[in-house]
C-alpha cells in the first residue's frame, strides 16, 4: 500500500465525494442499501436491522472507509466518544514505533560494582531492569548460568535490584479487583508479565498450596509471595502487602486442584527473589535482594536483550497483554523525559491529536484497560488510514476468522480481517482492515458499549458479571455481520 500524506488523504476524501464525517459523523449510514444485498454467505441486512437484532442496549458506533483513499463509505455515530478497550493498543503500537523504532530492544543487565577476584565479586551485584515487558523466568535462568560461566561464585556486597527505567505503577487500573492477573503492577524490572503462579491440590481434608514462577524450562518456588487457605465464602481472594505479598483464598472456591496466575505488586523484589533461587542452583549463592533507589555505577557482567519491538508488539496484539502495552507506551514517553504514567497517557493522547489534526483525545492509559478512556471510531479509522501503512500496522494485527452460526471457522472465507479486539464488561470493540472479495481494502472501527450497565456492576462481580458472556457474544456476531455487509456493498 502506498504511503499516504495527510494532504493526500484529505484530497481523497474530497475526490470521492465524501461528506465531512470526521468532525460531524452522521448517525446512520450515508449509503444505506434500499433493498437486501447478496453477499458471499447469503443476504446482508441493513445496518440498522443488524444492530436491532443484537439487542445490546447502550451504544453502537462505527466507521468504515476505503483504506487507500480514506473516503468514508458508511458511518454511525462516528464522532461519538466511547471506551476503546484493547483497541487502544493500536494507538500504543503506532506511538511506540514512532518514538522507539521497530528495532528497539529492552536490555536487562547484571552489573558488578567491583572486580571479580578468586570467584568472589568484590562489591555489589545489581539486577538492573530496562523495562522489558517480556522478561521471563527462563531468561533469568539463562542469566544466572551466564553469571556462573563468568567465574562468579559469590559476592562480598549486597544483591540489589533496580527498576527505575520506568515509573512504578501499582496496578494498571485501580478500579479493577485486586486479584486479576491482567491488572498487575508495572515497573522498570518486570517478570512473567508480573504474575505469580498460585497452585493448589486437595490433600485429605486440606490443601497443599504454593507459589511458583514457572516458564518453559524453569519453575522455581517463590518466597516473595505467599498464599493461605481461609475458611470463608467471600471474598474469594484477599491481599495484604507486608514483608511479602500475602494472599488468602476462600476454601469453597478451590475444588480438587488447579492453578491461577495472580498479579504481582512489587515486581522488582519478585524478580530478585526468583533470580536468587536460580543463581543458587548454578552455584552462586546470593543474599536476599534489596531495592536500589538509584542505578549504581559498575561493569556489565551479563546482558539479556529482548526481541525487537515489532516482534513484541505482534505478540501483544495477539494475546492483548496489558502490561506490555503500558511498558512500551511509558518507554516511548520516556524518550521525551516523561516519567509518570498519567503524564505518559496524556502525552500519547496529545501526540495522536496532533498527528490526526483533531481535538483532544481522552486516553488515560496505553492498554485500554481503564474504562475511563474514550475515543471515537472516526479517530481510530483516521489512524488506521493515515498512520497504519507507514508503520506496517496490518502485519502486526491478528487475523480474525469469519465464523458460522455455530461459532466454527468458515473454511476458505473470501473475506480476510486483520484487526485488534477489545473487551471490557459490556464493552466490545474491533478495529482494523478488511480485504473484500472484490479486491477493495477497507479500514474500520466498531465500538459497542453499554457503559451504564458496566458502571453498575458491583465489585464482587467484576471478573465476570451475569450476562456479560452472552452480551459479548452478541456484539461479536454483530461485528461480523457488519463486516460481511460492507464486503458485499463496498467490496468491489
Amino acid at each position: 500500500m502506498a504511503e499516504l500524506t495527510r494532504r493526500g488523504v484529505l484530497a481523497g476524501f474530497m475526490a470521492a465525494g465524501a461528506m465531512p464525517v470526521w468532525a460531524e459523523a452522521p448517525l446512520r449510514s450515508p449509503v444505506p442499501p434500499a433493498r437486501p444485498v447478496r453477499t458471499v454467505g447469503g443476504v446482508a441486512a441493513a445496518a440498522d436491522a443488524i444492530i436491532a437484532e443484537a439487542k445490546l442496549g447502550g451504544e453502537v458506533a462505527y466507521v468504515v472507509a476505503d483504506a487507500a483513499t480514506g473516503a468514508v463509505l458508511e458511518a454511525r455515530g462516528g464522532g461519538r466518544e466511547m471506551p476503546p478497550a484493547s483497541t487502544a493498543k493500536v494507538i500504543t503500537t503506532l506511538y511506540a514505533l514512532e518514538k522507539l523504532g521497530g528495532g528497539y530492544r529492552f536490555t536487562t543487565r547484571l552489573i558488578a560494582t567491583g572486580p571479580v577476584s578468586g570467584g568472589t565479586l568484590q562489591g555489589d551485584l545489581i539486577l538492573a531492569g530496562g523495562g522489558d515487558p517480556t522478561l521471563d523466568t527462563d531468561d533469568l535462568g539463562d542469566m544466572a548460568r551466564a553469571l556462573a560461566a563468568a567465574g562468579v561464585r559469590g559476592i562480598s556486597g549486597a544483591f540489589r535490584v533496580w527498576a527505575g527505567a520506568l515509573p512504578y505503577l501499582a496496578s494498571i487500573d485501580a478500579g479493577q479487583p485486586v486479584w486479576l492477573g491482567y491488572n498487575p503492577a508495572v515497573s522498570g524490572l518486570n517478570l512473567n508479565f508480573n504474575r505469580v503462579n498460585f497452585v493448589w491440590k486437595r490433600n485429605g481434608n486440606g490443601y497443599d498450596v504454593g507459589m511458583d514462577a514457572r516458564a518453559e524450562r524453569f519453575a522455581p518456588p517463590v518466597y516473595s509471595a505467599t498464599v493461605a487457605v481461609a475458611d470463608r465464602d467471600l471474598p474469594i481472594y484477599s491481599y495484604r502487602d507486608g514483608k511479602t505479598e500475602d494472599w488468602t483464598v476462600a476454601r469453597p472456591a478451590l475444588g480438587k486442584g488447579g492453578s491461577r496466575w495472580l498479579p504481582v505488586r512489587r515486581p522488582e523484589l519478585y524478580a530478585g527473589d526468583v533470580f536468587q533461587t536460580l543463581a543458587r542452583a548454578e552455584g552462586v549463592p546470593l543474599p536476599a535482594p534489596v531495592v536500589a533507589e538509584a542505578l549504581p555505577v559498575g561493569t556489565d557482567l551479563v546482558r539479556h536483550e529482548s526481541d525487537d519491538l515489532r516482534t513484541i508488539l505482534r505478540e501483544m496484539m495477539k494475546f492483548s497483554t496489558n502490561m506490555t502495552a503500558e511498558a512500551v507506551g511509558m518507554m516511548a514517553s520516556a524518550q521525551a523525559g516523561i516519567n509518570d504514567h498519567v503524564a505518559s497517557g496524556r502525552a500519547m493522547a496529545d501526540w495522536l491529536a496532533l498527528a490526526l489534526g483533531t481535538g483532544p483525545v481522552p486516553l488515560v492509559d496505553h492498554s485500554g484497560l481503564s474504562g475511563a478512556s474514550r475515543m471515537t471510531p472516526d479517530e481510530m479509522v483516521r489512524a488506521l488510514v493515515t498512520m497504519g501503512p507507514k508503520a506496517g500496522l496490518r502485519g502486526l494485527l491478528k487475523e480474525i476468522p469469519m465464523l458460522d452460526a455455530k461459532g466454527r471457522r468458515i473454511p476458505g472465507s473470501p473475506i480476510r480481517v486483520d484487526a485488534k479486539t477489545g473487551t471490557l464488561n459490556f464493552v466490545s470493540t474491533l478495529a482494523g482492515y478488511v480485504s473484500a472479495p472484490g479486491g477493495r481494502e477497507l479500514a474500520f472501527a466498531i465500538f459497542t458499549g453499554d457503559v451504564p450497565r458496566r458502571d453498575a456492576v458491583p465489585d464482587d462481580q467484576k471478573e465476570q458479571p451475569p450476562g456479560v458472556v452472552a452480551w459479548v457474544r452478541r456484539s461479536k456476531r454483530l461485528q461480523q455481520q457488519l463486516i460481511e455487509r460492507w464486503a458485499a456493498v463496498y467490496g468491489a
